[in-house]
């Protein structure tokens, strides 16, 4: 299947890693290099290190939804567009780019902890079992179809680092 991937976080790298050996990685976009630390050195995102180890291609635009990206993902010609650990909103013009939809893959049993940083808020919250749901993107924050559900136990002294 002919995929575009969309991901910053190390979150999304196992997800990119599987995809490629079984898919045909048309596109990656991942968020802009970032200044990180006290001497604000220009650091590529996670995935953006991962993928030029896959030897894939990459855009990096500021803002997704802005037409010279979409326009890049539509030429892509995705069959699924799949998200994890994107960072930004997608809306609707990019969600009807793929015939067979958006995908995403979240680091939550959904509906709890929907939004940014669902692992930390679990341990914060005290459960003691959290999980990936994977489900079909619509326009909502994290709600649509679920596809799937896989549950994970959170253990007592695990750090929100390596729970993810």
């Amino acid at each position: 299947m002919r995929l575009v991937f969309l991901g910053t976080g190390e979150f999304a790298c196992p997800a990119l890693k599987a995809l490629a050996q079984r898919h045909e990685i048309a596109l990656v976009v991942t968020q802009p290099d970032r200044p990180v630390g006290r001497h604000a050195v220009l650091t590529p995102p996670p995935v953006k290190r991962e993928v030029l180890r896959l030897g894939l291609p990459l855009i990096q635009p500021a803002r997704i939804n802005a037409p010279g990206a979409l326009k890049k993902i539509r030429n892509a010609r995705p069959e699924v567009i799949v998200v994890a650990a994107y960072g930004q909103l997608l809306k609707r013009e990019l969600l009807s780019i793929p015939p067979q939809g958006t995908i995403n893959i979240h680091a939550s049993l959904l509906p709890r902890y929907r939004g940014a940083a669902p692992i930390p808020w679990a341990i914060i919250n005290g459960e003691k079992e959290t999980g990936i749901t994977t489900f079909l993107i619509d326009e909502g924050l994290d709600t649509g179809p679920i596809l799937r559900q896989k549950s994970l136990k959170i253990g007592p002294d695990e750090t929100a680092g390596e729970l993810a």
